[in-house]
């Protein structure tokens, strides 16, 4: 499924040349696109441009010949030497990105959005992109890093999941990727990432949102999440609302994002708890899911929320706006 919102034209600069590596390699994963017939604008491209521009030259003169080894490396040694000696040849800056920058990642990879990242994830990206041209000894030795990555290096080798090859073939391996409890690693998948909107089942990703929610991330950061949407998801997330109920405890108005396409019967019920709240983050969430409700019961709860409507007919009033801060 793709994700949703307006196309933006954009010239980017002309590349800077790009190394001796492997094309089919470095051109990224199944939805990579480029912007001409040359094959300049891939994912790698863009890559090595942000960071010729952000590293010094001696730092990148060591980074393309490390990248050219990985082109002919047959074994995985040099790729581990690589990644673990980028934060201290390239430093852990952030990439900081421009909105034009993000408009040619998208370009060169749909749904692609590197704006968290930082130079130590985007280069080791970009390593593991130099050494992706033998898909076998690849997926071996990403599942074998992915064991044993420190927390930066597990970022890196999630946020890089939609550019790499066979990524059908990495879907349990993403999986692992959500089951722990560091905040940042899970979110290297779940955040700002095509890949588990356009790989998991609805199984799988039904259980990364519940996750979400327990370990204290957001949801709006999600890629596909009104399109995965799912009666599923929706009686889940009543039933998560129902035990926080019960324990006194808080609940993030997000969860109603979920619920508000396929609210009917006690899902309506509970909505209308919500939309009666005095927190008015509670209220918008409400109107915003009972909006998306096409249960006759919706439009009399959503008379009594003039204001969010208002501000939902006049586009003002976003789920975003509902986010934790």
């Amino acid at each position: 499924m793709s994700a949703r919102g307006k196309d933006t034209v954009f010239h980017r600069p002309k590349p800077t040349p790009i190394l001796r590596i492997n094309a089919a390699a470095m051109a990224g994963g199944s939805s990579a696109k480029t912007t001409n017939g040359t094959g300049m604008g891939t994912p790698t491209d863009l890559l090595h441009e942000w960071l010729s521009h952000r590293v010094s030259a001696q730092s990148l003169e060591w980074l393309d010949g490390q990248l050219n080894k990985l082109g002919d490396a047959s074994g995985d040694r040099e790729l581990v030497i690589t990644l673990g000696m980028i934060p201290r040849r390239l430093g852990k800056d952030d990439l900081n990105l421009s909105a034009g920058d993000l408009v040619a990642a998208d370009t060169a990879r749909s749904g692609w959005d590197p704006s968290q990242w930082t130079i130590e994830t985007a280069a080791r990206v970009l390593a593991l992109l130099a050494f992706s041209g033998n898909e076998a000894a690849f997926l071996d030795a990403y599942k074998e890093l992915c064991r044993s990555a420190d927390v930066a290096e597990a970022i890196a080798l999630y946020a890089g999941l939609p550019l790499y090859p066979a990524p059908e073939k990495l879907v349990d391996q993403a999986g692992e990727g959500l089951r722990g409890n560091v905040r940042a690693v899970f979110e290297a998948v779940a955040h700002r990432n095509p890949y588990p909107r356009e790989q998991f089942d609805e199984n799988r990703w039904n259980q990364m949102v519940l996750k979400a929610l327990f370990i204290g991330s957001t949801l709006d950061p999600i890629q596909g999440l009104d399109d995965r949407a799912n009666p599923v998801l929706a009686r889940i997330m009543c039933d998560y609302a129902h035990e926080r109920w019960a324990a006194g405890r808080q609940i993030t108005p997000e969860i109603w994002r979920c619920v508000g396409p396929f609210a009917e019967g006690d899902m309506i019920a509970d909505l209308e708890r919500v939309a009666g709240s005095p927190d008015p983050r509670e209220r918008s969430a409400a109107a915003l899911a009972l909006t998306a409700s096409a249960s006759p019961e919706a439009e009399a709860i959503l008379a009594k929320l003039a204001d969010e409507t208002a501000g939902i007919e006049a586009g003002t009033l976003h789920w975003r706006d509902v986010v934790p801060v």
